[in-house]
């Protein structure tokens, strides 16, 4: 089968997870870098019309938005699965998702991972730490609620790696980089040796973000 193309921008955590896709699947891909800023320009509004990342091509077939990618090269390549066969470890991986894109995302991703991680290193801004300070109930609340969610489990939805876990672990990899991450984590460890599990995982370790992406302000 074609290799699937992406297009996106090195470091971004919704273009690793469709990268990680990729390589828990063993489908062949390849990266069409996207760089930070361009993705408003004309070409790349039709790739997505929305103006994000990332995009794939695959043969004919053009599709974007995260969840949509993931599980289509779930489903367009064999195994292993990503999809949990339990119909409650399938609810727990998309409430799973939900958190990490209506919770962290909006409320810790967008402030104290900006201000710590991504300003610094890609605007040469220095970190608000009257917004990162004020990020910090929000980041208890949610990597409480996933260290709850966890429990026992391997991984997020269960003993085995799904969609879920694709989604969280490039988020919470620039978490893990803020400096007030190492408390919220000393409360929480069931989800930081779960990041930890993930980050030894080959698949994320061949995805690495750029250098400069893997060290905070």
């Amino acid at each position: 089968m074609s290799e699937v193309i992406i297009h996106g921008v090195p470091g971004s955590p919704y273009m690793r997870a469709a990268m990680l896709a990729c390589e828990e699947k063993r489908a062949p891909y390849r990266v069409a870098p996207i760089a930070p800023g361009q993705q408003q320009s004309p070409e790349r509004l039709a790739l997505h019309a929305f103006g994000r990342i990332p995009t794939i091509d695959h043969g004919d077939f053009r599709l974007y938005e995260t969840q949509a990618i993931t599980r289509y090269i779930d489903a367009a390549f064999g195994p292993p699965t990503l999809t949990p066969a339990d119909t409650r470890q399938m609810a727990f991986r998309n409430q799973i998702i939900g958190i990490i894109e209506w919770y962290f995302l909006q409320l810790v991703g967008r402030t104290l991972v900006f201000q710590r991680v991504v300003g610094p290193v890609l605007f040469g801004r220095a970190a608000d730490e009257a917004a990162c300070a004020a990020a910090v109930p929000d980041a208890e609340r949610t990597i409480g609620e996933l260290n709850r969610l966890l429990g026992n489990n391997a991984f997020l939805a269960g003993d085995a790696v799904s969609h879920a876990d694709l989604v969280a672990a490039p988020h919470l990899f620039y978490f893990a980089m803020a400096p007030e991450a190492g408390p919220i984590f000393e409360k929480n460890p069931g989800i930081k040796a779960w990041l930890d599990r993930m980050c030894a995982r080959d698949s994320m370790q061949r995805t690495a973000p750029p250098e400069a992406l893997r060290k905070s302000a």
